[in-house]
């Protein structure tokens, strides 16, 4: 062991990007807060198989208890049930599955896909490529995933285009299945007037899923939750505490207001997985596309029990704060321009070339010679077809000097290549 040991921090750890390091800017973070990673131990320990109620009894019931206490700190209405799932692609899949069946009056399992009318789903063009493959792998197929475009300062669906999409796909003989609504997309922060689009749903009978993996996590903050207004008319639901409430990576909440809608998709009870002489128990494996299950709630009731909710909203409320303010400082520079306005902790920016240079080449030679430099991490993006660079707070030990360095590293180094 003390060779391998030796051999992971010489010959592993120098090609690891360290995802924990308090001026981690890029993508959205996969925080492992220290108490978290305590109860993985336990977890890894324990080695237990999660997948039905009598496999642990423990692990079903501290599931069912952490995601209520999950929904009531974000405010959802009691109606709302959950279940832990590894990603929210795994939980948009789920949701994806599930509009499919209900669409096809649940034969799409038994009958396939074939002979059976177009599905049509429906989303902005701001929404993550986990959407993209749970189309694919549900059979519906890339070119009946309609994009929406979007308005207004956070490229919201335009709800009349989406209606009217609707329309136009129903009286031409395809099938509306669903809407996908984003709080919080990935590139900008690309966020949805859930309220408008799920009277849209309602009105056409379409099921609504909100992909609000990481934005989620701020509507601890009741002051934030005007971001996604209208969610509780949602059918589903997906946040990740692995991203932001700083759970250990993997731990995605999926709430439903039917879950029966859900199980009836996925539940198969062979004789072996039965749980005789129980009535009323979950087996969570019926909620989720895998058979086999990691006790993911152990870390989240170790978390929420070590930390509480006011520490974890003072901390989302101060990376809110301190992005902002480097938006501000940044946008104070006569050579730097904001692209999209921060959406909570989310912003974009461009550095301004020299009149002959190319803008697209010189920022994306600005953000590989800011990760070449290793004092901060940031990734790019393409806002109306042009590049812009994303900075994004969230991991779990950031302070403000962090975000101090950061505009120091960036104006520097902009500078320099400039």
């Amino acid at each position: 062991m003390d060779s391998i040991f030796a051999d992971f921090e010489e010959k592993i750890l120098p090609g690891m990007t360290h995802w924990q390091h308090p001026r981690f800017f890029a993508y959205f973070p996969a925080n492992a807060a220290p108490v978290s990673v305590v109860a993985e131990y336990l977890v890894s320990a324990m080695a237990a198989q999660c997948m039905l109620w009598q496999t642990s009894p423990s692990a079903t019931e501290l599931e069912t208890r952490t995601v209520d206490w999950m929904r009531q700190a974000l405010g959802l209405p009691q109606g709302f049930s959950g279940v832990i799932q590894d990603s929210a692609s795994s939980a948009t899949l789920a949701a994806v599955l599930t509009m499919r069946e209900r669409a096809l009056d649940w034969q799409g399992n038994s009958q396939g896909l074939a002979g059976q009318p177009r599905l049509r789903v429906y989303s902005s063009d701001q929404v993550h490529t986990s959407i993209d493959r749970a189309i694919w792998i549900s059979g519906i197929g890339q070119e009946n995933l309609v994009r929406i475009s979007g308005q207004g300062r956070f490229r919201g669906m335009d709800t009349a285009e989406l209606e009217a999409a609707i329309i136009a796909d129903r009286a031409a003989g395809m099938l509306p299945a669903g809407i996908i609504g984003s709080v919080g997309g990935t590139s900008i922060g690309g966020t949805d007037n859930i309220a408008d689009i799920a009277g849209v749903a309602r009105r056409h009978g379409l099921y609504l899923h909100v992909d609000a993996a990481w934005a989620g996590s701020a509507m601890i903050c009741p002051e934030y939750r005007h971001y996604w207004a209208g969610v509780e008319q949602a059918d589903s639901i997906v946040f990740n505490p692995h991203k932001w409430l700083g759970a250990q990576f993997d731990c995605s909440i999926q709430f439903l207001r039917q879950p029966e809608d859900l199980v009836r998709t996925l539940a198969i009870k062979p004789e072996f997985l039965k749980t005789h002489g129980r009535d009323g128990v979950i087996n969570y494996s019926e909620w989720s596309v895998p058979l086999g299950r990691r006790f993911r709630a152990l870390k989240l009731w170790f978390l929420l029990r070590a930390h509480g909710l006011e520490n974890l909203r003072a901390m989302i409320r101060a990376h809110v704060s301190w992005s902002e303010g480097l938006a501000t400082r940044l946008a104070g520079e006569p050579d730097f321009e904001i692209v999209s306005q921060p959406m909570l902790s989310l912003f974009s920016f461009r550095h301004r070339p020299a009149a002959d240079q190319d803008h697209d080449e010189h920022n994306l030679l600005l953000v590989n010679a800011i990760n070449d430099d290793g004092r901060i991490y940031l990734t790019q993006t393409r806002v109306d077809g042009r590049v812009a660079i994303r900075f994004q707070v969230g991991q779990f030990e950031t302070t403000s000097a962090d975000t101090d360095t950061a505009f120091s590293v960036i104006t520097e180094i902009a500078r320099q290549i400039g």
